[in-house]
């Protein structure tokens, strides 16, 4: 990518200056801008992993989706379901406009050569679940992603905006799915709370490894692609969490958790860190599920691929016989 001026073209100091300042100034990168080779690095595998998981992401509720109590219901996840599908292809259009190539991430992904959230390495054992990750995993999802829509990176920050006003919608959607729940026979709350006692832990670890394990937090927040620390982020969510789960009823299960008042915030107890580090590994409860699953979709989308690369070449044909 290169910078041009009435002088001539730049030399790369002066044009690492020129990015450096609008960096500083908060100003927006576009993908005809230069950039330094590491930015374009560390912005395709931060998109790349959030695409993946937006994918990865609409399996564990489409296991859900045949076993709906209601119509009602059915319609609502099939939407989520159809939004995350849609989450996914934004992201994965503001990689290609990094020079990324959508089947090369993706072959990537289903070679385990790039990673997805460890969230979606855990089962939905109940419809109970559906409500919790709506109500927790889209609410860490929020309090992480709202922040991205300030990134330095154009088309990551404005495809953003879009998915964070449909996660906040989901978030709701699972709140009031697990209210409806609690209000209604002891089995069905029994079942959000033991759902909320398996998801809690996890959703934690959605932000990511405490700050002095992150190796990329510092970089990314001098970049201003990412606005906040994981510990940051992981507090935010806790401090909005916890009157959550007393309006619903619930019981969080750390026995840590108590609001601090010197420092205004709640206390709560460590994450089972070396658990994130086996999901990530590939040694989570679903994480062999998850891609197979993946992968036999890919495969058996290749002849829809191939025929709309096709019907591409026949119709590029066609108009160029017409000139």
């Amino acid at each position: 990518m290169t910078m041009t001026t009435t002088a001539g073209r730049l030399d790369d100091a002066e044009l690492q200056r020129h990015f450096d300042d609008r960096i500083t100034h908060d100003q927006r990168i576009e993908p005809r801008d230069w950039m330094p080779e590491g930015y374009r690095r560390t912005l395709v595998r931060q998109i790349a992993q959030h695409a993946h998981s937006e994918i990865i992401g609409m399996q564990p509720e489409g296991n859900w989706l045949g076993r709906a109590p209601s119509l009602r219901r059915k319609a609502i996840l099939l939407a989520k379901v159809q939004d995350e599908a849609g989450h996914g292809l934004y992201l994965y259009s503001a990689a290609e406009t990094l020079g990324a190539d959508r089947a090369e991430l993706t072959d990537k992904l289903i070679t385990r050569q790039q990673k997805y959230s460890s969230i979606f390495n855990y089962p939905t054992l109940t419809f109970a679940d559906i409500g919790v990750i709506g109500w927790l995993v889209d609410g860490a999802a929020i309090c992480n992603q709202v922040p991205l829509c300030r990134s330095s990176f154009g088309p990551y920050a404005r495809a953003m905006v879009r998915i964070c006003k449909e996660e906040s919608f989901h978030q709701r959607q699972g709140y009031e799915l697990l209210m409806t729940m609690v209000r209604g026979t002891a089995e069905q709350r029994e079942m959000v709370q033991d759902a909320t006692n398996r998801w809690w832990w996890p959703s934690l670890m959605m932000f990511g490894p405490p700050d002095g394990d992150s190796p990329n937090t510092q970089q990314s927040m001098a970049w201003r692609i990412k606005r906040h620390t994981n510990d940051e982020l992981r507090q935010r969510f806790v401090d909005m969490t916890v009157p959550q789960a007393e309006a619903l009823g619930v019981t969080l299960p750390d026995p840590a958790l108590r609001w601090n008042q010197e420092r205004e915030h709640y206390d709560f107890g460590e994450p089972d860190w070396s658990e994130l580090k086996r999901v990530i590994s590939g040694d989570g409860p679903c994480n062999a599920e998850r891609l197979a699953r993946r992968r036999a979709a890919h495969e058996e989308g290749q002849w829809v691929r191939d025929a709309a690369a096709a019907h591409a070449a026949k119709r590029a044909a066609r108009e160029e016989v017409m000139r």
